[in-house]
């Protein structure tokens, strides 16, 4: 049989793309625009609308002629348009992961979209009383009162009971897919068709685990011990709620408050200022977003391109504190990401390289919040009080980035427990990891489903490695920007805060490529480097400090 010619191969690959786009791309801005309402409103219409868009998106990748077109095209060997055979390999993987019957994929959405809507309107009941997130945290950050510490840390994981049986049902859902496609369970299949290797991921896992303990054990023991003094007991009697974080994901404040600096403050306007002297412009941005507390609306933070184009959306819960500075940074890092995507790339392009790309350019913006240069120039804070406190605030960097390093392994050594035996104990198991990674003891007599209480294993699985890998990568980004871009110097820290050619640096050699690259390639186009850890460590250890 006469093999088709290299022309005839990519009309048929680009006719088939055009027809898919045409399908998908209208469905997809419909299931977005119906996404953002129910995060905002938490509505039952825009919940039913968002689980049958999500279906009928889902059941086109389920189509089996279509996935057996694309296994033909790629046995054929790679295209020579590279736009249309990255393309192919993409939307190969898209519709492997979804060779199920369709009645399986409509469980599973269902059931996503059920427990994601107890998540976005569930309340916390703290002495009678239904209470948003912010007051939980805002009860583990001020208050002495260590019964109502305990009270509140209790009604943080009260989400937990709500969702645990039916998160395990969809957990049960997705490995039954996954092991009729072949794979060992969902969370092995995930890594492999998101272009990640799950023995390299867990050896890195290893090697941070080892590389931090120092640092870590360092830090912990000081920090229990004023701990300690601060209530009044023995450091064996600390437990979860003397910590100002319901998971430990964020590091207590040390010797300094940085709220002080952003109380009273206009986070939109400082995260505008930075964004602009740095060569983004998000006021349009602003005007899309919905940034403040109110009665149904998702608690979380989360930045979204809903069409692929200019229709980008930020959700906050803000209040005038350090905390929420960084999650405005965090968030408009995602957007920037996704407004200076090339528009002339193919749509199926037109997206971040890799979730832990578009993590990595967060991470490096909302890190700033903390920084003493940063907060002089936009917070207005008195040069000479940063001066006072500088090597605490930069110690308190680092401290945050380690606690949240801890606190992801935690999360990533658990997925991967779940989906391969989601029978076991995984009440003890998640204390067993806490204890392990975090050094937080568990309360007495504990039997409470406290690791069902995160969210992400519900509506974002296998998803928090990326959390980490993106801090790795942002810490090779600050360091290839700093020494490279800007020319390193005395001086390289006080430009990286507001030089246009960091804006410049990020838009055209991270950004503007999209999707059109493996998320490897891009870090070399952009760094000059391999993906690495020793950015990261460097980090970490204090050997790039802001001077």
């Amino acid at each position: 049989m006469t093999q088709p010619s290299e022309t005839s191969r990519e009309a048929q690959v680009a006719a088939f793309i055009d027809k898919l786009v045409a399908e998908l791309q209208p469905l997809e801005l419909e299931h977005n625009r119906e996404y953002w309402l129910l995060a905002t409103t938490g509505a039952e219409e825009h919940l039913r609308n968002t689980t049958r868009l999500d279906s009928q998106m889902r059941l086109i990748f389920a189509r089996r002629e279509p996935y057996e077109f694309l296994s033909a095209i790629l046995a054929g060997g790679p295209l020579s348009d590279p736009l249309l055979d990255r393309q192919v390999r993409l939307l190969h993987a898209g519709f492997r992961a979804r060779q199920l019957p369709a009645e399986l994929i409509q469980k599973q959405v269902g059931i996503e979209k059920q427990l994601e809507a107890t998540f976005s309107t569930y309340r916390a009941q703290l002495d009678g009383e239904g209470v948003p997130d912010n007051r939980i945290r805002e009860v583990l950050t001020t208050s002495r009162d260590v019964a109502l510490r305990q009270r509140a840390w209790e009604a943080a994981k009260q989400v937990g009971a709500k969702v645990e049986t039916r998160l395990l049902e969809l957990v049960n859902l997705r490995n039954e897919g996954a092991r009729a496609l072949g794979f060992a369970n969902y969370y092995s299949m995930n890594l492999e068709l998101d272009e990640l290797d799950e023995t390299e991921l867990f050896q890195l896992l290893e090697e941070l685990e080892t590389g931090t303990q120092p640092l870590w054990d360092a830090y912990k023991g000081a920090l229990d011990a004023r701990l300690a003094q601060r209530y009044a007991i023995p450091v064996p009697s600390l437990r979860p709620w003397h910590y100002e974080d319901p998971f430990f994901q964020e590091a207590p404040a040390a010797e300094v408050d940085l709220d002080r600096f952003y109380e009273g403050a206009n986070l939109e306007e400082l995260t505008q200022s930075f964004f602009k002297a740095s060569g983004f412009e998000i006021a349009d941005l602003l005007k899309l977003a919905d940034l403040y507390e109110k009665p149904n609306k998702n608690q979380h933070a989360f930045c979204m391109s809903i069409d692929r184009a200019g229709e980008i959306r930020v959700l906050c819960n803000n209040r005038s504190d350090e905390k929420w500075m960084g999650t405005m940074l965090h968030e408009y890092g995602h957007a920037v990401y996704d407004k200076y995507v090339d528009r002339t790339l193919p749509w199926l392009l037109r997206s971040h390289a890799h979730i832990l790309a578009t993590e990595a350019s967060a991470m490096i913006f909302g890190r700033l919040a903390k920084n003493p240069l940063w907060m002089q120039r936009y917070a207005g804070a008195d040069p000479a009080e940063l001066a006072k406190i500088a090597e605490p605030v930069s110690r308190a960097v680092r401290e945050q980035l380690l606690v949240a390093a801890r606190w992801e392994m935690v999360m990533i050594h658990m997925e991967r427990a779940l989906y391969r035996d989601p029978t076991q104990d995984l009440r003890k198991l998640w204390w067993d990891l806490v204890e392990r990674l975090q050094g937080v003891t568990r309360p007495e007599n504990r039997n409470a489903p406290d690791w069902a209480a995160k969210i992400h294993f519900c509506i974002a699985p296998v998803y928090y490695h990326n959390y980490l890998l993106g801090e790795m990568l942002a810490s090779q980004l600050q360091s290839h920007v700093l020494d490279h871009v800007l020319g390193g110097g005395a001086d390289r820290w006080q430009r990286f805060v507001g030089d246009p050619a960091v804006g410049e640096f990020f838009k055209t050699r991270f950004y503007a490529p999209g999707r059109s690259r493996n998320w490897r390639e891009l870090v070399k186009h952009a760094t000059g480097s391999a993906f690495g850890s020793q950015a990261f460590l460097d980090e970490l250890a204090g050997r790039m400090a802001v001077s």
